[in-house]
């Protein structure tokens, strides 16, 4: 697979208090965006069901979030985020099987893939970074995502972007310290928006989904 970014990520469920609490660990407001998320599946659900997340994001185009190397287990979730097109076609030839197939753009290649609109919604989301004093410039930076969904889900996310495997246990080490200061409970694994989307509006694609995954429960994409 070609490589990405890994996404070190632990989703949580923020409440009234919760920017306050981010101002007062150091926080900073970096901005607040609005944005439309369109996902692509097949009528298996057979990338959302190995946790792979094909998705065009208004504004920023396409991305396919692959499951992390490390893997390591707990409250959080690890992806590898595709966001060049041709990578993105190439990983999925390969998750899908195809054959005979020729490279070209993920539009040109949705049809003879039988990927199909599965999921679409608006996201309201406020970005902030936290800045540590004493640490390193180069250290990895911790961003929390908070977003707030047009169907009325709410949903925040701690992550860290890292560039190699060797990273991630540091970079879940932060995030674990992180979610404790900010109040989340040690074992709370919030519903990704994606999720709840299906729950709510695709129940029988929602409950194919559980069935396939019956030894976990759908880890869903990131927020970000």
């Amino acid at each position: 697979m070609a490589k990405g970014l890994i996404e070190v990520e632990r989703k949580f469920v923020p409440g009234p208090g919760t920017e306050e609490r981010l101002q007062e660990l150091g926080g900073i407001l970096e901005h607040q965006v609005t944005f439309r998320d369109t996902y692509y599946d097949t009528s298996e659900l057979s990338l959302i069901r190995s946790d792979h997340w094909l998705r065009l994001r208004e504004g920023s185009g396409w991305e396919l979030k692959c499951p992390g190397p490390a893997r390591v287990s707990g409250p959080h979730n690890e992806y590898t985020e595709l966001t060049s097109e041709s990578a993105i076609v190439a990983q999925l030839f390969e998750l899908l099987g195809a054959e005979g197939l020729e490279a070209a753009s993920v539009v040109a290649v949705l049809a003879p893939l039988k990927l199909l609109e599965v999921a679409s919604f608006v996201t309201k989301r406020s970005s902030w970074k936290l800045v540590f004093s004493g640490a390193e410039e180069q250290e990895p930076l911790l961003r929390v995502d908070l977003d707030t969904t047009d169907f009325g889900y709410a949903v925040g996310e701690v992550e860290v972007l890292v560039h190699e495997k060797a990273a991630v246990p540091a970079a879940l080490e932060k995030i674990v310290s992180f979610s404790s200061k900010l109040g989340v409970p040690a074992q709370e694994k919030a519903p990704a928006k994606v999720q709840v989307y299906l729950q709510r509006f695709r129940p029988q694609d929602y409950q194919r989904l559980l069935e396939a995954n019956s030894s976990r429960e759908p880890t869903g994409e990131s927020t970000s």
